[in-house]
């Protein structure tokens, strides 16, 4: 064998050896995942999320209108931490009853108002979350400003929180009424000086709303939706709110003001635990 085709031979076998060992290097790469990346529920072996029904829909792909502040995606709320089950700031409601909103909010835009949601569809989860906050008597860090007047181990025997809510049925909004234009609500910040929510509407936590004599998720009586004690504006703006919404099929809920479920629920008896996410709706 001359010396030309001796080299020529030798630097094949270079260029294959180089070819596997880079083939190897690649796989290798791609087997490890990079760092800090979430394995995926398949990898996990976890089971992958559930979804929402066909029935239900993201409020805005029905009124893009209606203002959306959804509570529990912050730490503004009775437990002061993002709730679980809360993946984005999203309204899901079964279609029937996103469909009445629209046609409530028709109605209420043309005399100069409209209506924000502050909670919507609920998963089980949430709930399961709530009802642990209660039972830890020492966390009371939101008390002050959501239960000022209420001992904390009387939440469930008073009817505040119970292991399951309409909410998770999907027929259930938290919602109040804002004159046009809609001002902006201020971000809450954790830590931030409480204000008890049954207090005049300039002493409390700001909020766009109209005054509605408490604030959302008021764990009084005052927020009880007939309360003798509510008169005046307040009073006519509580009558506002309820009659745009029963006129539409929405039943209140007379302990909260802000409580409303649409009749008949396509799930009346279901409590679903899909997140609350777009992706739980995509496509519907």
């Amino acid at each position: 064998m001359t010396g030309l085709k001796r080299l020529t031979r030798r630097a094949s076998v270079l260029r294959g050896l180089c070819a596997l060992a880079t083939t190897g290097l690649l796989t290798a790469i791609t087997a490890v995942p990079s760092a800090g990346a979430a394995p995926s529920a398949e990898a996990a072996g976890a089971a992958p999320e559930p979804k929402a029904p066909r029935e239900f829909v993201a409020l805005d792909r029905v009124d893009r209108t209606i203002v959306q502040e959804m509570r529990y995606t912050t730490a503004h709320n009775f437990v002061g931490e993002r709730v679980d089950g809360y993946r984005q700031p999203v309204c899901i409601l079964t279609r029937p009853a996103a469909e009445a909103l629209h046609r409530a909010q028709a109605k209420l835009l043309a005399r100069g108002y409209t209506l924000k949601v502050y909670d919507c569809y609920r998963p089980q989860r949430a709930v399961d979350h709530f009802v642990r906050w209660a039972k830890n008597l020492d966390d009371k860090r939101m008390k002050r400003e959501f239960y000022p007047l209420v001992d904390k181990s009387r939440l469930f025997a008073d009817g505040y929180i119970a292991e399951k809510s309409g909410h998770s049925r999907g027929s259930t909004v938290d919602l109040t009424v804002v004159r046009l234009p809609a001002l902006p609500t201020r971000p809450y910040v954790p830590g931030e000086p409480q204000a008890e929510c049954f207090r005049p509407q300039a002493e409390r936590f700001p909020d766009n709303s109209v005054d509605m004599g408490t604030g959302f998720d008021c764990f009084d009586t005052l927020s009880h939706t007939d309360d003798p004690r509510i008169g005046g504006v307040q009073r006519a703006n509580r009558d506002l709110l309820r009659a745009a919404l029963a006129e539409q099929g929405f039943v209140n809920l007379p302990e909260e003001w802000w409580h409303f479920t649409f009749k008949p629920e396509p799930f009346p008896a279901t409590f679903f635990d899909f997140p609350v996410a777009r992706r739980s709706v995509a496509g519907h």
